[in-house]
């Protein structure tokens, strides 16, 4: 039995919040527990989309965040799903074309392809990157 996932308290009906300290193998955890609450919320045709898309983000955190900690918001919305990852760094961030000869910067153009709506919004000392699929 999974203590974690077999209770199933009032307050993850709609939304799941945590704080984390992410390392390179961090995102596939994440993974399973959105993929556990699109099941739940019968969004189960989300999960790539949307498993991809909190991929990149957390990639992000782990290149771009010196402690990397962030914390994570998964909320079930009338429309279908939003995820938000805030972290304490202020950089703001863009999609944009990668040289075809880098191995990086194309995490947020993939964002942008996979998902409805995507954004970034500065909050005190930080940022708060966000994306939204649709049911």
């Amino acid at each position: 039995m999974n203590h974690v996932t077999d209770l199933y308290p009032a307050e993850l009906a709609s939304s799941y919040r945590m704080g984390f300290t992410v390392g390179e193998h961090s995102a596939g955890h994440m993974r399973r527990i959105l993929r556990m609450f699109l099941t739940r919320w019968e969004l189960d045709r989300l999960s790539d989309a949307a498993g991809l898309a909190l991929t990149e983000l957390v990639a992000n955190v782990v290149r771009h965040v010196p402690d990397r900690r962030c914390s994570v918001l998964i909320l079930r919305e009338p429309h279908g799903l939003r995820v938000e990852v805030a972290d304490a760094v202020p950089v703001p961030l863009a999609a944009k074309a990668a040289d075809p000869l880098e191995e990086g910067g194309r995490g947020l153009v993939l964002v942008e392809a996979v998902t409805d709506r995507w954004g970034v919004a500065e909050t005190g000392g930080g940022k708060t990157v966000w994306f939204e699929c649709d049911a």
